[in-house]
Order: C-alpha cells, then sequence, then structure tokens
C-alpha cells in the first residue's frame, strides 16, 4: 500500500460549500486538520476548517501557496479548472486525480468515456452548431434534452424539445455553446449508487438510493430501492466498473434511470460525496465523508452498515420566504436530525441544509421527514 497520510496531517479541499463542511467535520474527528481554497470567504467549509484561503481557482500562485502547505488535496464539487488540479499536483498527491474532474465536469466528454467503457446510457450527440443540432434532432428523435456541455447541475444548462421546430429555440436558449443532445428517457425511477474506492483498489458502497426530485433538484433521498436484487447488483457493478475505468481514489456517486422496461442507464456521475448520500452522515457506520478521508490518505475504508432506515428531506431557501423556520416544531420528533450548511442568504432552490428522519422502516422513515419538513413552516 502507499503511505498512509496519518491523523495530524492536513487536508485541503478545493471548493467550500456543504460537502467540503461535512468532509471537514469529518476529517477533524478523525485528528485531520482541513484548509479549504474558493473564490469566496465565509464558506460553509470555511466556518469549520482551519484556515480558509480566498483566491480564484486561476491564480496559479495561491494556489502552489495553498498545496505546499498540505499534505493531499481532494474536491467537494467537480467545476473546480483543469489548471487548478494540474498546479496542486506538483506539489501534492491529487485525489482523485485531475484527468477524473477533466472527464466528469464536461457532459459530452463524460458520456464519450462512459460508453467507449461499455456502459448502458440513454443516446447521445454532440452539438456545436444548428447544423450539428439539426442532424442530433433527426437521428434521435423527439423528444429529446439538450444539455450543455459544462457547468450544469440541478436542472440547471438543459432544455427538453418536444417537436423537431423547438430545436432552435432550445439551442439560442442555451446560449447557442457546446451541448449535447440526449434521448429522453421514460423513466420508472431515479436511482443512485454512491461508492468509495482506495489506493489499493478497495471497493465499499451504499446500496442503492432511491431519489425523488422536484423542480429538477433533488429532495428526498431514501435508502435500499424497492428493486430486484438482479438490478441492485447490476447498479453496483456499474458504479464499480466506472471507478475502475476511471482509477478513482475517493467517493463517487453514479446517477441512473430505471426505465420502464427495467434497464438501467448511466446518466451522471459525481467525482465526489453527493447530496444523495448525505443520510450516510447519521444513519451509516462509515458515512460518505469519512470514507472520502480514508481513501485519499490511504487507510482501509469503514463498513457501511445501515444502523437503522432512514431518509433525507433537502431544505432550500424557499422556506425561508415567510420568515425564519420553526426549527423547534421540526425537531419535535425525537427521531429527525437537523443539518444546516451556515449559508446567510437563503434564495429559492438553494440548498441551506437537509432534515434526516429514522423510522421503523423505509416508509415510516419518509412520513417523519416530510412531517418534520412540513413543520419548518408552522407559524
Amino acid at each position: 500500500m502507499s503511505k498512509i497520510i496519518a491523523p495530524g496531517a492536513v487536508l485541503g479541499i478545493l471548493g467550500s460549500g456543504q460537502l467540503g463542511r461535512m468532509f471537514a467535520l469529518a476529517a477533524k474527528r478523525m485528528g485531520y486538520r482541513v484548509h479549504t481554497y474558493s473564490p469566496d470567504r465565509d464558506t460553509p467549509t470555511g466556518q469549520v476548517a482551519d484556515k480558509e484561503v480566498q483566491a480564484p481557482y486561476e491564480d496559479l500562485d495561491a494556489l502552489a501557496a495553498f498545496s505546499k502547505e498540505v499534505d493531499v488535496v481532494s474536491f467537494e464539487f467537480e467545476n473546480v479548472p483543469s489548471l487548478a488540479s494540474e498546479c496542486a499536483a506538483r506539489y501534492v498527491p491529487v485525489r482523485p486525480r485531475g484527468e477524473v474532474l477533466h472527464i466528469i465536469q464536461n457532459r459530452l466528454r463524460e458520456k464519450t468515456f462512459i460508453s467507449s467503457r461499455g456502459f448502458p446510457l440513454a443516446p447521445f450527440h454532440p452539438v456545436r452548431s444548428e447544423a450539428e443540432l439539426e442532424a442530433a434532432v433527426a437521428a434521435i428523435g423527439v423528444p429529446a434534452v439538450l444539455k450543455t456541455a459544462g457547468f450544469g447541475y440541478d436542472g440547471k444548462g438543459q432544455v427538453v424539445i418536444r417537436r423537431p421546430q423547438e430545436a432552435r429555440a432550445a439551442w439560442q436558449q442555451l446560449g447557442e455553446v457546446e451541448a449535447v443532445l440526449e434521448g429522453f428517457v421514460d423513466f420508472k425511477s431515479e436511482l443512485s449508487v454512491v461508492a468509495a474506492r482506495g489506493l489499493d483498489g478497495e471497493f465499499a458502497h451504499y446500496g442503492v438510493i432511491e431519489n425523488l426530485h422536484s423542480n429538477h433538484i433533488l429532495d428526498l433521498s431514501i435508502p435500499d430501492a424497492p428493486i430486484e436484487p438482479r438490478l441492485r447488483q447490476e447498479a453496483i457493478d456499474i458504479a464499480r466498473g466506472l471507478m475502475e475505468a476511471l482509477d478513482v481514489v475517493g467517493v463517487l456517486c453514479v446517477e441512473m434511470f430505471l426505465t420502464q422496461d427495467d434497464r438501467l442507464l448511466v446518466n451522471e456521475l459525481a467525482p465526489r460525496p453527493h447530496n444523495s448520500g448525505h443520510y450516510t452522515f447519521d444513519a451509516c457506520l462509515t458515512d460518505q465523508f469519512e470514507q472520502q478521508v480514508r481513501a485519499i490518505c490511504g487507510l482501509p475504508l469503514g463498513a457501511t452498515d445501515q444502523q437503522r432506515p432512514a431518509v433525507m428531506a433537502n431544505l432550500l431557501g424557499d422556506l425561508w420566504e415567510q420568515g425564519e423556520p420553526n426549527w423547534a416544531a421540526a425537531l419535535a420528533d425525537p427521531q429527525v436530525k437537523l443539518h444546516l450548511y451556515g449559508k446567510a442568504e437563503p434564495r429559492p432552490g438553494r440548498k441551506m441544509g437537509h432534515l434526516v428522519a429514522f423510522g421503523s422502516d423505509r416508509e415510516d422513515a419518509r412520513q417523519r421527514a416530510l412531517a418534520a419538513r412540513a413543520a419548518l413552516l408552522k407559524r
């Protein structure tokens, strides 16, 4: 095994949102120090890190200075410029590799890679011009989804095309940037597999998670998706295969569709802990953030056993529209736990925190999560 980065070392995280915050909490619990780097200050990660560096990702001198003070670098979101990871890699290990981010942060590169390795996904065509869009629509048919190749998440940067004559307007709506046209998937459910891979190739996963969305933003995540055992194993095998193909060291989430005819199609990859795995922070023996720490530091991965049925419910800024949410009402159920991310400004659609509710089974946990979130609006 490669040299272990032992507790007491300094872990560097590029990005400073809620994923970095929970990573830092897990790392500090294990005795590590954490430095975070992003263009912002007083960030969710910076509030709990040992040091917060505010500088642009394009400032290679600042990145070099940051990298020299840490023992390993990881990421809390994938839209860090490739030059930033290349710069950091000159001084310390970067895990996962910058090449992984380069592939995943662009939908066209991502889907081309997935397809080239034989994993199942919806048909797609690159779109770099109106002529290519017209050819893609003819090849794939409608309905289809036009998505920007880069910097899209939570439903941003995508338009559904239901008739061929809508294609030009969709292209213009996205700003006529490089895009991907995907076949529209008539899915039965949306699933994810959050998994970890160590330096020695050790693999651990959290099963198959069922995800419910509202306005393209994750709303509820319910572990132990009710699917056939063969599909469960296939989903896990896909996640493991992709991690091995990409040579990921760290955590990867594979988002998938389950079609009406019971086929699994890969939708997107996230090379870091994922919103759908937040429940693990409370419900599992080793949460996804501790796994990230273990993996990038060369430690053995932890057991992923789920202690009790649990459900995660996102808290968006919309809940603040009528004033401060009623935290006491939500926490009146002792089976509910609250996580807030330290963001100063609540905005509609902005992820401000989440609830995790426990129950006697997954349905009981779901009902408790929904009831607790509804109670936040009680006045």
